[in-house]
């Protein structure tokens, strides 16, 4: 593949990783009290404060993969916070018969995001980034 496309098909990448982020940072935004709710049920220590470092985290993570800034340290931070999310929320061998392929599905979806970030942290953003232009020639 040559660099232009490779570039391009990278920045496609961040932005589709990122708008998972993007999207439930905004959602959890526009109900923060439900979004508390939810953590304390899941049983995060501080749900109020939970919310507030997730937002923090999903819609920075997100901006951070679009514009392809600091973007290695910004995938090591969002697998952490997948992991965290994944271990809490999608333990799928916990649930009923009913609800055990939909906590699998939302397991696996979470490892393969973890899969793209871990493309992102160990190859970086790619020519089509913020942290290509500020690398020293």
């Amino acid at each position: 593949m040559n660099p232009a496309a490779q570039s391009q098909a990278l920045l496609i990448g961040r932005i589709l990783l990122a708008a998972v982020f993007l999207v439930a940072g905004v959602r959890k935004l526009m109900g923060v009290a439900a979004s508390a709710g939810y953590l304390a049920k899941l049983g995060f220590p501080m749900p109020e404060v939970m919310v507030w470092v997730a937002i923090v985290i999903e819609l920075g993570g997100a901006v951070l993969l679009i514009t392809g800034w600091n973007a290695r340290r910004a995938a090591w931070l969002l697998i952490l916070f997948v992991a965290i999310a994944t271990a809490m929320a999608h333990r799928f061998w916990e649930f009923d018969a009913a609800q055990y392929n939909n906590q699998l599905n939302h397991f696996l979806k979470n490892a393969a995001i973890i899969g793209g970030l871990l493309y992102v942290a160990m190859l970086g953003a790619g020519g089509l980034s913020l942290d290509s232009r500020s690398r020293p020639s």
